[in-house]
């Protein structure tokens, strides 16, 4: 039986980090055998390109050879990791995932959705996550959190209407594919966002058993 593929998504300081462990602890607890991991990368190939990626020093990055990279990324993510453990019955927890790419190179580099689509399809196929949780606060709260964390890579040093145009274009993906997309709201205290995605994970587990 084929895993089930699950991806968390959001801005900048939504808190990623901690909900990716909240959910793995949670979902090992339930006995799901679960591999965890991250985009870009989650291979050494793709790790590579992720560093090519966030280095602030690449400030000449083209906004289509940001794109392209982002999707050569996954194409070897998927082939080395992911699509093995899902055929293999594993269940895939992913920080990030083409939704990203719709939001930071669609919604914030304003790089036409069709032509993402496109690349989406041809790297991807017809896998699609079977369950997305989007960490959804507000920019400026995420941006003060981000700041707390050290320097800047090359993505949080865009100004914040970069971001909220990425935001813009998350809630809009979660109300376009409201099958797969729950809302949580990062902007609560950190014991009640942990209750709002046990929550929606306990709902995931009683569709598939």
């Amino acid at each position: 039986m084929r895993g089930r593929f699950i991806t968390l998504e959001g801005i900048e300081g939504a808190g990623k980090s901690t909900a990716m462990e909240m959910i793995r602890q949670h979902l090992e607890q339930l006995g799901v055998d679960l591999i965890v991991t991250r985009e870009p990368g989650g291979t050494p190939v793709a790790e590579k390109i992720r560093i090519l990626l966030l280095d602030k020093s690449n400030t000449s990055i083209a906004s289509d050879t940001e794109l392209l990279l982002m999707f050569a990324a996954r194409a070897q993510h998927l082939d080395e990791l992911i699509l093995p453990a899902l055929e293999a019955g594993q269940w895939v927890l992913c920080d990030r995932f083409t939704d990203a790419t719709y939001s930071y190179q669609g919604g914030g580099r304003g790089i036409d959705k069709q032509r993402i689509a496109q690349l989406e399809q041809w790297v991807q196929g017809e896998l699609r996550p079977d369950l997305t949780l989007l960490l959804d606060l507000s920019v400026e709260q995420g941006l003060m959190r981000a700041g707390r964390r050290g320097e800047p890579d090359r993505f949080e040093q865009e100004p914040s209407l970069f971001f909220e145009r990425i935001r813009s274009c998350y809630l809009e993906r979660a109300k376009q594919y409201p099958e797969r997309f729950r809302i949580i709201d990062a902007s609560q205290p950190l014991d009640q966002v942990q209750q709002q995605i046990n929550k929606q994970l306990d709902n995931h587990l009683s569709h598939v058993s």
